[in-house]
């Protein structure tokens, strides 16, 4: 594979892990996976889009928008100083989806999906403050996580969910190395931030 292909391969693996995604995806396993997918279709629909929006969405498009405003590029938008404003944004937009969540009496598991990201993107905000960490990486470990505390929550065997997890974390973290996003310790850190964050969220809140 030629180097101009791995770069977009690299690309299109860190758009479509945004880190954005992790509650959409934590809803969807629990909406199919645990007695929530009792609930009508309608229901998990309704949050499914009320959770993209707020956690997706409406993040990328104002976080894109003061990019431009900026008239940053790739590498500038990359550096840690300027990593602050988007972390702000995102952490607004997650406590705003919570609190609609809130609102609409929603279930506690699916309040805890929203508060393991928010504590994810409260770290690594912080984190950042010193030192540049993975956002991508930490996402992926969010959801492995994520099923680590859902396995013991129903007791379920969790081998093959966390193998699939521990792949595309290793593809995703590669992907940020390759476009020298990041170093390969700042994948793992962010890993392992993603991990602990969310399984003390889901399990312990």
């Amino acid at each position: 594979m030629r180097e101009k292909d791995i770069i977009l391969v690299a690309r299109m693996m860190s758009m479509l892990f945004s880190p954005f995604y992790l509650p959409v995806v934590g809803l969807i396993a629990l909406f199919l996976f645990s007695y929530l997918s009792f609930l009508p279709w309608q229901s998990k629909v309704f949050t499914l889009i009320l959770v993209y929006a707020f956690t997706n969405l409406l993040p990328t498009l104002l976080i894109n928008t003061y990019h431009k405003y900026q008239g940053w590029g790739d590498n500038e938008k990359s550096s840690k100083e300027r990593r602050m404003i988007p972390y702000v944004i995102a952490i607004l937009c997650y406590f705003c989806c919570f609190y609609v969540l809130s609102y609409f009496h929603t279930p506690h598991f699916i309040g805890s999906i929203l508060v393991a990201s928010l504590m994810i993107q409260l770290t690594c905000a912080i984190i950042n403050l010193w030192w540049k960490i993975s956002t991508h990486s930490a996402a992926i470990g969010g959801v492995t996580g994520a099923v680590m505390a859902f396995a013991e929550i129903f007791n379920f065997n969790p081998t093959w969910w966390i193998c699939l997890t521990l792949m595309l974390g290793g593809l995703v973290g590669t992907s940020r190395i390759i476009l020298r996003q990041h170093t390969l310790a700042q994948v793992v850190a962010g890993y392992v931030v993603g991990i602990v964050c969310a399984f003390v969220a889901v399990l312990f809140l």
